[in-house]
């Protein structure tokens, strides 16, 4: 074990002034993943039952029951709410669900663009000590240097690189987890959006068409 924490220091030294800020991008990728996953677990708590017990409410034309149902989900159970409370047309409805669901996907869509960022720039970064690196290397060969010497100093330039582009990669997989996952649930409440205006304008239109007694 100690061999080895010894060759990782070797190698991060190896990689020039670059790691540091190739480390400090790694570090915030793997803060934000761990802070995303905290607020996916608990925003997203109940989802998947609310959703299917306000559909199957809509579809019985159970407008009442759809409040408990929202129970199982804070933040949704309050956008579908919102929208049969304070909507009297099929229009407002419609508006209102729209904006809820942009208010509460703008708190889902948090961080993701810092990690956007580091996938362009943890690879850029490790050119930049790759290119560092080299330059020192052939300055060495300049200098009357062996060819042992050179090979060497491009091998550990190389590792600015490579550094580079696991940082980038393990931030692009956080970005197209989250990101899948912010499209699951906006496919899946537009889904239910458009049904719950769908079964309310018929609804209406069935109360409409009854004769008074």
């Amino acid at each position: 074990m100690f061999n080895s924490l010894s060759m990782l220091v070797h190698w991060f030294v190896s990689g020039g002034p670059v790691m540091y800020p190739l480390l400090l991008l790694s570090l915030i990728s793997v803060a934000i993943a761990v802070e995303r996953f905290h607020y996916f677990n608990i925003r997203c708590k109940g989802f998947r039952k609310m959703l299917i017990g306000v559909e199957h409410a809509v579809r019985c034309n159970h407008w009442e029951a759809i409040a408990e149902c929202c129970e199982c989900s804070s933040c949704f159970g309050r956008v579908i709410e919102e929208g049969l409370n304070s909507g009297r047309t099929e229009l407002e409805i419609r508006n209102i669900l729209n904006e809820r669901m942009s208010i509460e996907m703008a708190g889902f869509k948090k961080y993701l663009d810092y990690l956007s960022a580091i996938v362009t720039i943890a690879p850029l970064l490790g050119l930049l000590g790759t290119v560092t690196g080299m330059i020192s290397t052939f300055g060495v060969l300049g200098a009357g240097g062996g060819v042992s010497s050179v090979t060497g100093g491009v091998g550990e330039a190389l590792i600015a690189t490579a550094t580079g582009l696991c940082v980038a990669l393990t931030a692009f997989v956080f970005y197209t987890y989250f990101s899948h996952r912010i499209d699951s649930i906006v496919n899946a409440m537009e889904k239910v959006c458009i049904l719950i205006v769908y079964e309310r304008k018929k609804w209406w239109s069935e109360s409409c068409s009854q004769p008074a007694e």
